[in-house]
């Protein structure tokens, strides 16, 4: 049903999260991230509690490991339950409940955590961590090319209908949220296309919020 990304960037403290469904709005429910504590994906008969929860707990002290030991050992019907953290040292961590849907899989390394559930096979998510560590560049970048190294692995069993692509670093909000909720294409290119236009003009959204007098319109209609 699900398969995501959960990484951090080594050079700029940056996290993010990416992940696709066939079920509508997976990002809404899924994708969870603090900008200077750390990335989680809460997926599988999905409980949105899980991932601010997570958050909280390392943002408490606890390590991507020991949040997601706690919430395995306390979370309601944590058997249904995927989650996957990375946390502001790099460590990663994975639940996988028994009771996870059709063939579900996981993968992590330092900086980095793939897993899914309804997989097409059991190599995406290790297809998913090869690609983000062999690929270079803004974070964003490599969150598409892990999730289009998905689709090559396989993917989902069935077709996928929606992602998204979340980003934190120095400041309180996300610094990029983009989502495709529907679509009978590919959402993940509908994502990719997405942060194509975004990306040129993120630095100028932050500075929007921090500096109103030093951003550029960008030529926007009747503010040229």
């Amino acid at each position: 049903m699900t398969f995501s990304i959960v990484a951090r960037c080594m050079s700029t403290g940056m996290f993010g999260v990416a992940v696709a469904s066939s079920s509508p709005a997976v990002a809404a429910r899924c994708a969870y991230a603090a900008a200077g504590i750390g990335a989680v994906a809460s997926q599988n008969v999905t409980d949105p509690e899980l991932g601010p929860r997570i958050l909280e707990l390392m943002a408490r002290g606890a390590s991507a490991t020991e949040a997601v030991e706690i919430v395995r050992r306390t979370a309601r019907h944590a058997d249904y339950r995927q989650v996957l953290a990375v946390d502001f040292n790099g460590l990663s961590a994975i639940h996988s409940g028994p009771k996870a849907l059709g063939i579900w899989a996981e993968a992590r390394a330092g900086n980095v955590a793939c897993g899914g559930n309804l997989l097409a096979n059991s190599g995406v998510p290790q297809a998913m961590v090869d690609a983000f560590l062999s690929h270079r560049g803004d974070l964003g970048d490599r969150l598409v090319v892990t999730m289009r190294a998905a689709l090559a692995a396989g993917g989902e069993a069935g077709p996928v209908h929606s992602a998204g692509l979340k980003l934190v670093r120095d400041v309180a909000w996300p610094v990029a949220d983009l989502r495709c909720d529907w679509t009978n294409d590919c959402p993940i290119e509908q994502v990719a296309m997405l942060w194509d236009l975004y990306k040129p003009q993120l630095e100028a959204y932050v500075t929007r919020a921090s500096d109103p007098s030093a951003a550029p319109s960008y030529g926007v209609p009747g503010n040229e």
